[in-house]
């Protein structure tokens, strides 16, 4: 499964050609706290990239929760909405916020690799 970050600290895993996984990264639920409220996108909905799709609360301050790559939600994660704290526990796992449908795959081209964000997280 190959996973792709956003500078804003989001990212997203293609689990097949069709699907992919969106979430936020160790050093975003880092920088905002304990998570106490998600607010996801309903399934349907069709972002572009970098729009705003969800809100991520935490005792420290709010986020919004924007799309790696244009497309469409087709799942979003219920566990989270009644323990959001999985956004802390398990970023990259449990904690996922919700999947998309891609609408444009060369988007994925825009995204930086382990490497590239590792890099980035060196330079905040």
């Amino acid at each position: 499964m190959k996973v792709l970050y956003t500078p804003d600290h989001e990212w997203i895993a293609h689990a097949n050609a069709n699907v992919c996984t969106v979430g936020i990264t160790h050093h975003a639920q880092d920088a905002l706290g304990d998570v106490v409220f998600v607010d996801l996108p309903e399934v349907g909905a069709q972002f572009a990239q970098g729009q705003a799709a969800g809100v991520v609360e935490s005792v420290k301050a709010a986020a919004d929760v924007k799309m790696p790559m244009s497309g469409e939600v087709v799942e979003v994660n219920e566990a989270l909405r009644s323990d959001p704290s999985l956004a802390n526990s398990d970023p990259m796992g449990a904690g996922w916020f919700f999947k998309i449908r891609p609408s444009d795959d060369s988007q994925a081209a825009s995204l930086m690799d382990t490497t590239g964000y590792e890099a980035l997280l060196k330079t905040l």
